[in-house]
């Protein structure tokens, strides 16, 4: 069964599924960045998923990576699976704008992050929706307090 790693859950405000993966948005309004966790158990590597999950995990990743660059005009999309802290398998996906707070350095921990307030992550969800339109299935939540 799937359950999100808790650091995943803290870190970070569940905005809703497509076929495979869990979108979910990072607790740092000081960039766009967006996290497809696969909705499989036991998953710390690319290579462990099947063949078929892999393909979809990678058409999801760059469906909303194309629709970002797009939607805010990014210089750069960042798109990366580290796991070093958390090993469930997840990937960012990171708006980067040549005037972002962290620019060019990779952002984390580089600025103390920003927090979302409600109304900021109603419209990051209903931007989510539109963008990926069919097969993105929203998830109501306005959780938006840090923890740490």
């Amino acid at each position: 069964m799937f359950v999100l790693d808790s650091r995943l859950q803290q870190d970070s405000i569940e905005l809703g599924h497509l076929q495979l993966c869990s979108v979910l948005l990072s607790k740092d309004a000081n960039y766009p960045w967006f996290i497809l966790v696969p909705r499989r158990s036991a998953v710390s590597e690319l290579f462990d998923l099947d063949e078929a999950d892999q393909l979809q995990l990678w058409e999801e990743t760059t469906r909303l990576a194309a629709a970002l660059k797009s939607a805010y005009g990014a210089d750069k999309i960042n798109v990366a699976t580290l796991g070093n802290v958390v090993s469930q398998l997840h990937m960012h996906v990171i708006v980067r704008m040549r005037d972002d707070a962290a620019w060019p350095a990779p952002v984390w921990g580089r600025v103390p992050a920003s927090d979302y307030v409600a109304e900021q992550v109603r419209a990051t969800r209903a931007r989510i929706k539109a963008l990926l339109g069919e097969g993105f299935t929203e998830v109501c939540t306005t959780e938006v307090r840090h923890d740490a």
